[in-house]
């Protein structure tokens, strides 16, 4: 292992601390609550298989935070995003401003939408393994014959519940009228198919396919907004254009080498997860950088 990848390993930042102030800690996120705002700080946490590793992969988090700036600075929609520089006189005394600064944006509170707002372009992941039993996603028939990752003729929308714990259940769009209200949920479906291809029609100019994506939705101030995080290797999966090929899984700018070292290493998926090898988190690290790079066009400052 060279002195870059040991270097870069030990700037892996899996918990933030900021004394005196609430946190809730998702499989990504430490969120503290300021009062009237939250800071969303996005460690470098990774998981896979429904587990938090133990290794984690350094600037993973700087990635998610400056592409969701990008998107939310890009797309055509109200957000939940105030900023995305550290305000010094917002957090503790003492606090570590260079492990947070790339990885923390300011948002305002938000009623959440207990419906995670999934769009999917390419016959990939859940929706795959639903189509090989039943032809449908989510309850949506379509047509015969359709191979893996294939491009669908026009993308579907298969909301899902957010569960704290194992994965998000696919439920079909009436039990999301009945969640939501069916208003609330027409509106949710129409904006989410909206700014998911336009998304994707920029992404496909960049040489990168969004292949699917989750969004998430909060009310502020009687208002849909888009909350969380938005079109990131996290929660899509981006392939390249150039690579693109039906019939079998494609390669991915994401975890995708994590999951293979994992299924690969024979762990159960039951007890806790091995750490991951200093040459696996190297190359995942890369690929996430090279997502925000053919996205931005710009280089990435941490590199």
């Amino acid at each position: 292992m060279n002195q870059a990848m040991n270097q870069a390993m030990n700037q892996a930042i899996v918990q933030t601390s900021l004394p005196g102030l609430p946190v809730r800690r998702g499989k990504v996120r430490d969120v503290y609550d300021l009062g009237d705002q939250l800071l969303l700080v996005s460690t470098d946490r990774i998981s896979a298989f429904d587990w938090v590793l133990p290794t984690g992969i350094p600037d993973k988090g700087r990635v998610l935070t400056q592409i969701s700036k990008f998107w939310f600075e890009q797309l055509d929609t109200p957000h939940h995003m105030i900023a995305a520089e550290l305000a010094a006189d917002r957090l503790p005394r003492g606090a570590d401003l260079a492990a947070l600064e790339g990885r923390s944006m300011l948002v305002h509170k938000c009623q959440v939408v207990p419906v995670e707002c999934v769009v999917r372009g390419y016959l990939d992941g859940s929706g795959w393994k639903e189509y090989q039993q039943s032809g449908t996603v989510c309850g949506i028939p379509l047509p015969a014959g359709l191979q893996q990752c294939a491009q669908l003729a026009e993308p579907i929308f298969t909301p899902a519940t957010k569960e704290e714990k194992g994965h998000d259940i696919n439920i079909a769009f009436e039990q999301m009228e009945a969640m939501t209200g069916a208003v609330a949920a027409a509106e949710l479906r129409r904006r989410s198919m909206e700014i998911y291809q336009q998304g994707a029609a920029y992404a496909r100019t960049r040489g990168i396919l969004i292949a699917d994506t989750k969004f998430e939705w909060g009310w502020y101030e009687g208002e849909l907004i888009l909350i969380d995080e938005a079109l990131t290797p996290d929660s899509s999966r981006f392939w390249p254009a150039d690579q693109y090929e039906p019939g079998h899984a494609q390669p991915s700018f994401d975890k995708q080498f994590v999951r293979d070292w994992l299924t690969a290493s024979r762990w159960d998926k039951d007890s806790p997860p091995p750490a991951l090898p200093p040459e696996v988190v190297a190359r995942t690290r890369e690929k996430y950088i090279e997502a925000y790079e053919r996205l931005t066009g710009q280089a990435f400052q941490w590199k």
